[in-house]
């Protein structure tokens, strides 16, 4: 109970409001139209919640969001379960989401089999209506948003088996309401003006809400009335909508259609290839025959050989050739010999002989002052040894191990043993770092 007098900080108001909401509404289902719809990259999505009225904020943990099969997006109507309670540092209150599902999926489906056991028994869908796709169209219509990615995937898939086409996009929108309408009117369109010989309506996969366009009635009526055949590609293969069972031809996917109408032209270049081949190999043929016989004709005596006429010449030419060679090869040696002579003198007056025997000596003196610097090392060994032992045989040294030395008071004499030593007699000790004077109490045998 809140008392009237008393005074609260935001924090603790704000609390007591958490507690109130989440003990008054710790579980209520709540249905309205999701938006501003943000999903972090933590996996929590958060969202508001409203009616025509009014709105509420809403978040959706990431524990809870793993859980569904499909995310909720802008425009869903869908009925949540879950706790109201309050942000503290805002000072807004929320409804943590548990759970959620969606509002319309079951109508929407008990649509789709009504319309389409209405149609089927009108015969819409009897194969024997269906027109034939044209085997080589001039000009394909799209029917379908320009700014997807089912133009591009139906022009990538064109341009890879097709080397010339005229495509006509007829752009709509593919989803939300009055899509159908721009849907059918694109259809009727193509036709009063036979803008194309062949139509290929569609878009890609999506929720069954976002494909109902093509679920409508006036799309169908449009595919029904259309004088150009039309492909109907809808989503992904496991998609179908009404608009597949009216078209002439359903492809499961946009590039599916695509590769459909091209295929009569893909196979006539695949004919054109085999007969290309058939072609080079009779080319082979006909060549290796003529060069059979071209080989026979060049074996004849008289053509066998062109050494008769040329023998004389080549002879003569190699004569020559020999005669320039050693006449080329003898300057040579007595360039060289000229060099070899001036090279010698130059040798003669190089500084460099004296030079290597300089360091020659250099080296003999190295190895002397090494042998002298081995020497002068183990003298300094011998006499570090030494001095270790003179070290050892010091007083002192022994006097740092703990020991100390008595001398009588005067500090003249050094006490040998105990006897000697009077009761009550002053003595002094040296210890390694100075004397001490001490008084001894008696003497024991």
């Amino acid at each position: 109970m809140l008392e009237k007098n008393q005074v609260w900080t935001v924090s603790g108001l704000t609390q007591e409001i958490k507690n109130i909401l989440g003990h008054r509404f710790s579980f209520v289902r709540l249905q309205g139209e999701v938006s501003d719809l943000r999903e972090q990259s933590s996996g929590h999505i958060y969202f508001t919640l409203k009616d025509i009225e009014a709105q509420i904020s809403a978040v959706l943990f990431k524990t809870a969001a793993s859980k569904l099969e499909r995310k909720p997006k802008a425009g869903d109507t869908i009925i949540v379960e879950g706790q109201i309670t309050v942000y503290p540092p805002k000072g807004s209150y929320q409804i943590v989401v548990n759970n959620l599902s969606y509002v319309g999926v079951g109508e929407l489906l008990l649509q789709f089999h009504q319309l389409k056991s209405e149609l089927e028994r009108q015969g819409w869908f009897d194969p024997q209506i269906k027109k034939p796709l044209p085997a080589f169209p001039k000009t394909i219509g799209v029917i379908t948003s320009p700014t997807g990615a089912v133009i591009q995937d139906i022009l990538n898939v064109l341009s890879r088996r097709l080397k010339k086409f005229h495509l006509i996009l007829h752009p709509v929108r593919v989803q939300g309401k009055g899509a159908e309408i721009e849907i059918a009117r694109a259809i009727d369109e193509m036709n009063v003006f036979q803008l194309a010989d062949v139509l290929i309506v569609g878009r890609g996969g999506g929720s069954l809400e976002d494909l109902w366009p093509f679920n409508e009635k006036i799309v169908a009526e449009a595919i029904f009335r259309s004088k150009i055949p039309v492909v109907s590609a809808v989503g992904h293969e496991t998609d179908y909508s009404i608009s597949d069972f009216v078209a002439d031809v359903r492809a499961p996917t946009p590039s599916a259609a695509a590769e459909l109408i091209s295929q009569e032209r893909s196979r006539l270049f695949e004919n054109l290839r085999g007969f290309y081949g058939q072609i080079a190999r009779n080319l082979v043929q006909r060549i290796r025959h003529d060069k059979t016989a071209l080989e026979k004709f060049s074996s004849h005596p008289l053509l066998s050989s062109p050494y008769a006429f040329l023998d004389l010449k080549m002879q003569k030419v190699d004569d020559i050739s020999h005669d320039l060679y050693q006449n080329i090869l003898l300057q040579i040696e007595r360039k060289q010999a000229g060099l070899e002579k001036i090279k010698k003198a130059l040798d003669a007056l190089n500084p460099q002989r004296s030079l290597e025997e300089k360091k020659k000596w250099l080296l003999t003196f190295s190895k002397r002052l090494s042998v002298i610097e081995k020497i002068i090392h183990d003298k300094k060994l011998a006499l570090t040894s030494l001095n270790s032992h003179l070290q050892s045989m010091n007083p002192k040294t022994v006097l740092k191990k703990g020991y100390c030395i008595p001398f009588r008071e005067n500090k003249n004499s050094v006490i040998m043993a105990r006897q000697g030593l009077q009761a009550h007699e002053n003595i002094t000790l040296l210890f390694h770092d100075g004397y001490v004077t001490a008084n001894v109490i008696g003497t024991n045998d």
